[in-house]
């Protein structure tokens, strides 16, 4: 937009005096398309970014393999989780059973494929049940003030000391065959404290912040202020929890199926670790524990990448240091190699080095001459 000015002023005389301004001045007005209002949707996809760096894809790309394995057991199965072939008893590797078969028939390939259901299921159950109670009671009495932040403190430090072994022994004792549901809500149920610490600690340091501020003076409710204002600001922290959650409850899992507390009929990979271990097959039969315990290990190692790229992401230390390894790696340089220090040392008019010369020795010369003076 333009307006014109003028370049002249008259002096009381009645002469012109330039003033040096523009003919025209341009200011700038607002844009006709203003920026929407900011929604939960948008602010959780903005904060996602964190599953874009190399490490969250590759533990995800992983993760959703068994995933998928866990879906499509049914068909992946070559045969069923308690089928026997009585001609094949304690069969290495074969053609026919691609891992062998347990002491009585039973394809081992078939019942890890079967099992992967079971991991899954609890893992991710159990985490979603603790997220949902960490987020709830955590964010809560990060927000409020006064008794009622310090009871929900008080709360979550009683969780926190609750050892959930035990109390998993203890309730599925009660019953003649545990469901799977079951031993994932109690995980879940003894798993939330630590993730809800951790939020309510980075709440009370958001509540302060000047955007939430400004929304509380706009008058937004206290529901959009947490959903929109703040969630998406915990989001790290939350998928960090989770995922923590998944890796507790799935090695919870298969240690309480391997000490046989959940009964055989629940099948994953600690019920095979159990078979293995009652019918003597460590170490001679090796493809009966073996592939187990690789998967255990590899689905580990996929959430603990997930949780890499996600502290990366919170942390911008790491991410920076991750960005300056990868820019010296295009550049062929290795970052571990050894740096050495290198001083020049001047040279006299005859061509020989000067050799520098010793502190200690400058100092004795300097007290010799402040004697002499």
């Amino acid at each position: 937009m333009s307006v014109s000015t003028s370049t002249d002023t008259t002096a009381p005389d009645g002469s012109t005096v330039p003033t040096g301004m523009p003919e025209t001045a341009t200011f700038r007005t607002a844009r006709d398309g203003a920026p929407g209002r900011k929604t939960f949707w948008s602010q959780l996809a903005h904060s996602f970014a964190m599953f874009r760096n190399p490490k969250s894809i590759a533990g995800l790309i992983i993760l959703g393999v068994f995933v998928l394995i866990a879906i499509f057991a049914p068909l992946l199965a070559p045969y069923g989780a308690t089928q026997k072939d009585r001609t094949a008893l304690r069969q290495p590797p074969s053609l026919d059973h691609w891992l062998g078969t347990t002491h009585m028939g039973e394809d081992v390939l078939s019942q890890l494929i079967f099992g992967t259901r079971g991991v899954v299921v609890v893992g991710f159950l159990s985490a979603i049940i603790a997220t949902i109670i960490a987020i709830t009671i955590g964010v809560i009495a990060g927000y409020v003030r006064g008794w009622k932040s310090e009871s929900l403190s008080a709360l979550t430090n009683v969780f926190l000391v609750i050892p959930g072994i035990p109390l998993i022994i203890i309730v599925a004792s009660q019953f003649e065959n545990p469901p799977l549901i079951v031993i994932a809500a109690v995980l879940g149920l003894t798993g939330w404290a630590w993730g809800a610490r951790v939020l309510r600690a980075q709440t009370m340091s958001l509540r302060n912040r000047d955007f939430i501020q400004a929304a509380r003076a706009n008058g937004e409710p206290l529901h959009r202020i947490i959903t929109v204002e703040m969630l998406p600001n915990l989001m790290a922290l939350i998928a960090s929890s989770f995922v923590s959650t998944v890796t507790a409850a799935i090695l919870g899992l298969t240690t309480l199926a391997f000490i046989g507390v959940i009964p055989v009929s629940n099948l994953n990979w600690g019920t095979i670790l159990f078979w293995a271990q009652q019918n003597g097959a460590f170490p001679r039969l090796w493809w009966w524990y073996v592939p187990a315990g690789l998967c255990i290990a590899i689905i580990g190692v996929a959430l603990s990448l997930i949780n890499f790229g996600i502290d990366e992401y919170v942390n911008p230390r790491l991410r920076s240091a991750g960005e300056r390894a990868r820019a010296m790696k295009k550049k062929g340089l290795n970052v571990n190699d050894p740096v050495t220090a290198v001083r020049s040392i001047p040279a006299t008019d005859s061509g020989t080095v000067q050799k520098p010369a010793d502190d200690t020795t400058n100092q004795t010369h300097d007290t010799k001459t402040q004697n002499t003076k």
